[in-house]
């Protein structure tokens, strides 16, 4: 029972939280499939090899120093920070390699790496709760949930979306040195975050520490929600400009245009739609935005492997179809 409470409470709140995430992708959503991936390698693989790893570098530091005080700080600030951040970092880095089209901007790099982290970290609650039911029993258990699901449910992802924000960088620019060492500071910022906490937590003596902890990790927190803002007002741009052809080769309306740049109004034309193409109305706009971003890419890299100009006029036939069959007015 404790260890099945722990897991609804864990993977419900993770959940949540990538929700959350998921929703402020707010122009050009990443696809399901992908976003469910990323989860379950958090989740699944790189919770258990990070716990295979962490747990032969604290026996290997046990066995040199007979001291268990001593392997489990060093395990803490050295070995997790560096196996964890490395098992997560490698599900963006794969998807960034091999599933470039759908990795654009800044958006992406943190929205991934958040999703994999919080994976990782819904089952590494689980473990953490159950082992402290072990102990203290249900207030001890219920006392933990409180202080690393609620009080610390965003840390893991924090940390990675750095991992994802240095891809993110190297994706967007056109420098070859950037392209390069972007994702290798991304990375070690990653782990600077991470070493941060763990060693703030280890030095955990009384609630001021506890303060000083918790205020370092919500500035990260919050240092990521303005990078989400800012470079969602910048995906804005970018679909407003993008359409601008579209609208003077009059394919688009100017209004059509301006719905396409606000999720709120996209959503306010699919719920205002009459029933019959209300799913058509959400697949046109959908279609603008995927049209302006696809746009963009080619803009800044070419036509790449994925043939971004056929893909674009694909898109322009698709919403030509919808507006002479008067789907979309």
């Amino acid at each position: 029972m404790p260890t099945f409470i722990a897991f609804i409470l864990s993977f419900l709140f993770a959940l949540i939280y990538s929700g959350i995430l998921y929703w402020m992708d707010r122009h050009e959503k990443e696809p399901k499939k992908l976003i469910l991936g990323a989860f379950f390698w958090g989740a699944i693989v790189a919770t258990f090899v990070a716990m295979i790893a962490n747990s032969i570098f604290g026996v290997g530091i046990f066995m040199l120093t007979e001291e268990e005080e001593i392997a489990d700080f060093l395990t803490s600030i050295i070995s997790a920070p560096l196996v964890e951040e490395s098992v997560k970092g490698l599900a963006v880095l794969i998807i960034f390699l091999f599933v470039r089209s759908e990795f654009d901007n800044l958006t992406d790099g943190i929205v991934y790496a958040g999703i994999v982290a919080l994976g990782f970290a819904a089952t590494e609650n689980v473990l953490y709760l159950s082992n402290e039911f072990s102990n203290s029993g249900w207030e001890g258990l219920f006392s933990l949930f409180y202080i690393r699901v609620i009080l610390g449910g965003w840390n893991h992802a924090v940390y990675t979306a750095f991992t994802g924000i240095g891809l993110a960088v190297s994706r967007m620019s056109k420098n070859t040195g950037i392209k390069i060492i972007a994702p290798i500071i991304g990375f070690g910022i990653a782990i600077g975050a991470h070493f941060s906490h763990n060693f703030l937590a280890s030095m955990i003596q009384d609630q001021n520490s506890v303060n000083r902890m918790l205020t370092v990790d919500w500035f990260g927190w919050v240092f990521m929600l303005v990078l989400l803002i800012v470079s969602s007002f910048n995906e804005k741009k970018w679909i407003r400009n993008q359409l601008n052809e579209e609208v003077q080769s009059g394919l688009l309306t100017l209004q059509q245009a301006a719905i396409a740049c606000s999720p709120r109004k996209r959503n306010m034309a699919f719920l205002s739609a009459p029933s019959g193409s209300k799913k058509a109305t959400r697949r046109f706009y959908t279609a603008c935005v995927e049209m302006a971003f696809k746009k963009q890419q080619r803009a800044r890299f070419g036509e790449e492997s994925q043939h971004n100009s056929l893909i674009i006029d694909s898109y322009r036939n698709e919403i030509k179809n919808y507006r002479q069959n008067g789907i979309v007015k």
